[in-house]
């Protein structure tokens, strides 16, 4: 499949957005990594710097991109992603979505480039339609705890659609799902993360509720393919982007518990405020437009996210104090 030649990642440091530079780069493109390093990591990309055609730009998308040079694609992925990080940046994750937005659709328009922006599930909110079908509205608290990153994709895409409209932006929307695999935070508070973390360390798996809430979980790899066929075809969007494997939190947990090996005990804790009961996209549109389908099982990009983890809880182990 064909990349941009000359690609610009923001929030190219975090842990999708360096799967994504990874992948554009294996393609022959030269890639600008465009992060502030508020939630993402220079270790994120440490394997990809120094290799011809990758360059880190640090910057904070809400003031500007100052990237020079040709751009054929634009892929808009910064913002905190990860609730607890979100709630504790609200301000930063609405000026990400807001301004960081503006910034990344004008730099696409004066080169003429492909916009491809990372929108999410959850502009459906706790959903009343399921599957999501791209043409369902969803339900959004504008004011409630999760307000700051639904409102900020909600308007992320409704200023795409208007810069597309007026400027004839030659742009794409990709709403995507819950998303796994190496190089998320040991502290970045989702599920996988979690539970990952606590099966290998021995500690109890904190279930939410009584642990049926759905979520439909997708390997990094099969995602990211997914925004490169994105930014190849002519397709607006929205475009659900994920699995529709679902799986209810504690079959999550059951499957992480057999891949590490795992006999740590289940602890039930309280859900947290409107915290979606379901998740399971369509990818009818996906499917027929952009010929695309996730194909890594559950329990094998769980195995290799647990041996990823492992390495590095060993790694934390073996530095010394004050190192």
């Amino acid at each position: 499949m064909n990349v941009p030649a000359h690609a610009v990642v923001t929030g190219g440091a975090g842990f999708l957005g360096s799967w994504l530079c990874e992948r554009l780069l294996a393609g022959g493109a030269s890639v600008a990594c465009v992060d502030s390093l508020v939630t993402g990591s220079l270790d994120n990309v440490a394997h990809l710097r120094g290799l011809p055609g990758f360059r880190f730009v640090e910057a904070d998308v809400s003031a500007g991109i100052p990237v020079d040079g040709p751009v054929d694609a634009v892929f808009h992925l910064a913002s905190p992603a990860s609730p607890l990080h979100y709630q504790r940046l609200p301000l930063e994750t609405l000026r990400a979505g807001s301004h960081g937005t503006g910034h990344a659709l004008d730099l696409a328009a004066r080169h003429g480039a492909r916009f491809v922006l990372a929108s999410s599930s959850e502009v459906y909110g706790d959903p009343e339609q399921h599957p999501q079908r791209e043409t369902y509205r969803g339900r959004v608290d504008p004011t409630g705890p999760r307000s700051m990153y639904d409102e900020s994709k909600r308007f992320a895409e409704a200023l795409t659609v208007a810069h597309r409209d007026v400027h004839g932006t030659r742009t794409g929307i990709a709403r995507i799902f819950n998303t796994y695999g190496p190089r998320m935070a040991v502290d970045d508070g989702r599920l996988v993360p979690t539970l990952m973390v606590q099966a290998l360390t021995g500690e109890p798996l904190t279930i939410a509720g009584d642990g049926s809430q759905t979520r439909s979980l997708c390997w990094v790899g099969d995602l990211v393919d997914g925004l490169v066929r994105l930014a190849a075809s002519d397709e607006s969007g929205p475009v659900n982007l994920g699995s529709d494997d679902e799986r209810s939190v504690r079959e999550v947990a059951d499957v992480i518990l057999r891949v590490t090996g795992s006999s740590s005990p289940v602890r039930h804790v309280p859900r947290a405020e409107q915290d979606p009961l379901v998740r399971r996209p369509d990818l009818a549109r996906a499917r027929t437009r952009l010929s695309w389908t996730p194909t890594t099982p559950l329990r094998t990009g769980l195995a290799r996210t647990a041996a990823w983890y492992a390495d590095r809880l060993a790694g934390a182990a073996a530095t010394p104090m004050g190192a």
